[in-house]
């Protein structure tokens, strides 16, 4: 199983913007800067989390983005169905009649790894670097 480069991007931009704590927003070169990508790419990936309500686009000389929701309550997998949407990661191609077994353990799987992700914040891990 393997997430894009956009996801990896945008859980760093996440926590970035969560980390700067500020209402002041963070324009998108200084973001792509941290990470070492085109703002371009990172622009469309900005577009998604605005569109997710998750971040807002600020307008003028001193704009960029900031959080749009609260930072407590981000999570991974909310950033994640942004980035990704929210199909399922296996589908059983075969015809097997009311339920495929290997697709029940594979959507068992995916049950648990959403969970954990559900219910782990960005925040979270502000909070341990802060420990280190």
């Amino acid at each position: 199983m393997k997430f894009t480069k956009a996801t990896n991007y945008a859980l760093h931009t996440m926590l970035a913007l969560i980390d700067a704590s500020s209402v002041k927003p963070i324009g998108v070169q200084q973001l792509a800067e941290i990470q070492g990508v085109s703002p371009t790419y990172l622009s469309k990936i900005l577009t998604r989390l605005v569109k997710a309500g998750m971040i807002e686009s600020v307008s003028g000389a001193n704009g960029g983005y900031r959080l749009s929701r609260k930072k407590d309550y981000i999570t991974f997998l909310d950033i994640i169905h942004a980035i990704e949407g929210n199909a399922s990661l296996f589908e059983c191609d075969f015809v097997h009649g009311d339920e495929c077994s290997i697709q029940a353990v594979m959507k068992e799987a995916e049950e648990k790894m959403e969970s954990y992700l559900k219910n782990t914040k960005l925040t979270d891990l502000v909070k341990n670097q802060t420990l280190d």
